[in-house]
């Protein structure tokens, strides 16, 4: 088999051993994804359009190299840190990396490809999407704005702060779902995209969703809208989405509902019961179960970080989907694991990593700069790699390296 490479321009990322579930039990190991060593750079191509210029405030630029040598463009203004612009870039990584096994995200090839031949261009616009940017309507690609990217550890993630919602999932899945996947109109498969037979999937449990009041609930007039458009089925799926990765666990104006309310679940569980069409969508099609990419956490961040699930810490309805972690700064933090394998890399600080037995529970070895900590006991822990870390802390004692 040829060995397919995907380039994701501007982080370096170093190989690693992925995990796909076909369902929330059963991990399977997964071929690695291979990200090069490049920066971001501050020079945008002229041939993205007059759009995309300086005077317009689009200071840096990426690429995404596609396997048949074309480009998925990543622009962005002055107002986005490189930490939102990284994340935006995991996020696009995340939805183009293969899922082995799955219906139809075995090899995404031919989505990343059809991405670059449709130019796909994704905007980070600078405040909000209220109408005040004016690049905002001049814009060809996909618009996603600065006030609704969040950082893993900081204030607005760990906070769960919906003034500043985490948007990003929902407009790259948009941004993925149009140039690459492909939508129907009008009952008939796009010619731009690459996925029409999961596209007949989306569309079928959009319709389900609509029709039994499980999705535009209360919104007569957008629904109007989005059938002018021709953007249910995108709109739909993002409700899905957000649902599935945890982004609406900790929202406390309405804890049975997603996205404000309007879709019926709020997290996976749910969805298994209130919209089994739209989790059967998640379920080994396309989309991992946890999230792929290896998440920077922010410099700010003081204290902790936990991979798992703590009804106490808002943050955790997603960062539980979180497989791999890199903690920036210096600050002396933790991070607690959780059952999916992590790799966990430290800062230049003092940092610990937290377990969930007692340390003769486990099995401490060394694999050249790394320690590798596995849980003898099933479905907890996990083997973790630990890379720059100080202390292990067990429940009977902590361990020094």
């Amino acid at each position: 088999m040829t060995k397919k490479l995907i380039t994701f321009s501007f982080f370096v990322l170093s190989s690693f051993a992925l995990t796909a579930c076909s369902n929330d039990d059963d991990i399977v190991t997964e071929t690695p994804v291979v990200i090069s060593d490049n920066e971001i750079s501050n020079t945008i191509p002229s041939n993205l359009g007059s759009a995309y210029s300086t005077a317009n405030q689009f200071d840096r630029y990426v690429k995404v190299t596609t396997p048949n040598g074309g480009s998925i463009h990543i622009v962005a203004q002055n107002k986005l840190s490189d930490e939102q612009i990284i994340r935006c870039k995991n996020i696009l990584n995340h939805y183009l990396t293969d899922y082995p096994d799955s219906k139809y995200g075995s090899d995404k090839s031919a989505i990343a490809d059809k991405m670059a031949d449709n130019n796909a261009i994704l905007c980070l616009l600078n405040g909000q999407d209220d109408g005040n940017n004016p690049v905002g309507e001049q814009v060809t690609g996909q618009p996603l704005y600065q006030n609704e990217i969040q950082v893993e550890g900081g204030s607005w993630y760990m906070n769960q702060n919906y003034e500043h919602r985490d948007a990003a999932f929902e407009e790259i899945l948009h941004f993925v779902h149009d140039y690459g996947i492909g939508i129907d109109e009008n009952g008939t498969p796009s010619k731009r995209g690459a996925a029409p037979e999961f596209q007949k999937e989306i569309r079928a449990a959009q319709k389900n969703g609509l029709s039994n009041n499980l999705w535009g609930i209360g919104q007569t007039d957008w629904i109007n809208e989005l059938t002018q458009e021709n953007s249910l089925s995108q709109e739909y799926l993002a409700a899905v989405i957000d649902s599935y990765y945890g982004l609406w666990g900790a929202y406390t104006r309405n804890t049975t509902h997603g996205m404000w309310g309007l879709y019926v679940a709020n997290n996976r569980t749910d969805m298994k019961t209130d919209d089994p069409m739209g989790y059967e969508l998640m379920n080994n099609k396309f989309f991992h179960p946890y999230l792929t990419y290896n998440a920077r956490i922010n410099a700010s961040l003081n204290g902790n970080f936990s991979l798992k699930f703590d009804k106490s810490k808002p943050y955790t309805h997603c960062s539980q989907y979180l497989k791999d972690v890199t903690l920036l700064g210096s600050n002396n933090n933790t991070v607690t694991v959780n059952q999916l394998d992590n790799n966990i890399t430290g800062n230049t600080g003092s940092n610990t990593v937290i377990f969930s037995g007692k340390s003769s529970e486990y099995t401490i070895s060394t694999d050249k700069e790394s320690t590798i900590v596995t849980d003898n006991n099933e479905n907890r822990d996990g083997t973790n790699k630990l890379t720059n870390i100080e202390k292990l802390q067990f429940t009977d004692k902590t361990v020094s390296l």
